[in-house]
């Protein structure tokens, strides 16, 4: 079962014929924009545009849901076709997240890494689609509950990992990675706390807690994790995000902003050099940032789920480019928000009644029935909730009903598939992205 339209689809291969030619040829008129893309930067180039030995490039996104049960059980479910597979199983795992290829599975004592066997590669004005057999590549070993910030392509750059038990930064190289292996660039050690190591150029950005004043700030650290001198203020960093407009850490008083010295140069210029980390601080009024922002892979544009200047709840959204905080007013309680970073601003949000619900300019345009249980929006499970959105469809995980739903968030917020995966969704990460 194909997941796309047949008009849409040829019209996809069309497009990577177009992409193929403008990669090998000389300049010519560009390809056309990815489907609801609103940034058009142009990524860095690199050799072989995210293809690796044992790849096949493809004509369009290989879509796949990665279901992980309670228990370690790991399934791929192929949004195209339908077709649906067991993966190795990992250790039981408290969180499971992705960057759009790999998928993390921390069991509070270590990081399993999954290669769900799909990628795209974001040229800009065109995106590379490739197909390669999934693989567990092994466990990142740590201490406590780990954050796992990806980079903006999966085949070049690095992945961070801060376990906050044992306080030990890691810096995974993602080309070691595209071939089944895990190399570390570099291990720090800093005092045990809910931090953040996040890949910046050909070094990182790692929260440090300064042993007199208790202060936490990012530190800028270079590829070999020698600290370059350069920091930023930010208490309680969480939320780490690569997006197109440079790497965004939130913090109590709003989002820090690390992009490369070009401002308009892409999160993919791995040779960027780092300019000022930039704090971009809420509206005055506001005491509290969200708990997280998280949007469509790449985009530069963010929500969370927050409280706003007059006290109501809603959604915040941050554009990283433009360096600005929106808030839109939401007639419920929300639980997640995500921002889709289309032409149009869609926020798809998940309520604490489990109404999925579709925002866009502080309007609500739909919402569906209760999707969820009491027992998946109990705060203990709320960690194992997934809402996730690519450029058509959103995907929320129902763990105890088995169920994930596909919801088109265009059109009113319709069901457009209920899938029951052979492994129970008790963990959804979408790949392919």
């Amino acid at each position: 079962m194909n997941r796309l339209s047949l008009p849409l689809a040829l019209a996809c291969g069309a497009t990577l014929s177009l992409a193929l030619v403008a990669c090998s040829a000389a300049p010519g008129p560009a390809a056309a924009p990815s489907p609801g893309s609103a940034d058009t930067t142009n990524p860095a180039d690199a050799p072989g545009h995210g293809a690796v030995a044992g790849a096949v490039e493809v004509a369009e996104a290989q879509l796949q849901l990665v279901t992980v049960s309670t228990d370690g059980e790991t399934g791929l479910l192929d949004l195209l076709d339908g077709g649906e597979r067991t993966l190795d199983r990992v250790p039981a795992p408290a969180r499971v997240t992705t960057d759009g290829r790999y998928v993390f599975a921390d069991s509070g004592s270590g990081v399993a890494v999954v290669d769900g066997g799909a990628w795209s590669w974001d040229h800009g004005d065109h995106f590379h689609f490739y197909r390669a057999e999934p693989a567990h590549i092994g466990i990142v070993p740590g201490d406590g509950p780990a954050a796992i910030t990806g980079d903006a392509l999966p085949t070049t750059g690095a992945t961070g990992v801060f376990f906050a038990g044992s306080g030990e930064a890691v810096l995974l190289d993602n080309a070691a990675l595209s071939t089944g292996s895990l190399v570390e660039r570099f291990r720090l050690t800093e005092a045990p706390h809910a931090g953040i190591a996040a890949p910046l150029g050909d070094g990182a950005l790692v929260s440090h807690v300064d042993e007199r004043s208790g202060a936490t700030e990012l530190r800028v650290v270079d590829a070999s994790g020698k600290p370059t001198g350069e920091t930023a203020a930010c208490e309680s960093p969480r939320s780490a995000t690569t997006t197109r407009a440079g790497l965004v850490v939130l913090c109590d008083a709003g989002a820090v902003v690390a992009a490369g010295a070009d401002a308009g140069a892409p999160a993919a210029d791995a040779n960027a050099e780092p300019s000022t980390l930039t704090l971009v601080p809420l509206p005055g009024g506001v005491s509290a940032s969200p708990e997280a922002l998280a949007g469509r892979k790449g985009r530069p544009t963010l929500a969370g789920v927050g409280t706003g200047p007059d006290g109501q709840p809603g959604v915040w959204q941050f554009d990283a480019r433009a360096h600005a905080w929106e808030w839109s007013r939401s007639a419920a309680e929300l639980v997640r928000a995500v921002a889709v970073g289309d032409d149009a601003g869609h926020v798809v949000a998940l309520d604490e009644q489990g109404h999925a619900r579709v925002l866009r300019a502080g309007e609500e345009l739909a919402h569906t029935a209760p999707l969820l249980d009491a027992a998946d929006l109990a705060p203990e499970a709320l960690d194992a909730l997934t809402l996730t959105v690519d450029s058509q469809r959103a995907y929320l995980n129902s763990p105890s009903r088995g169920i994930v739903y596909e919801i088109d968030y265009v059109d009113s917020a319709r069901i457009a598939r209920e899938l029951t995966p052979r492994v129970r969704p008790d963990f959804l990460a979408e790949v392919g992205l």
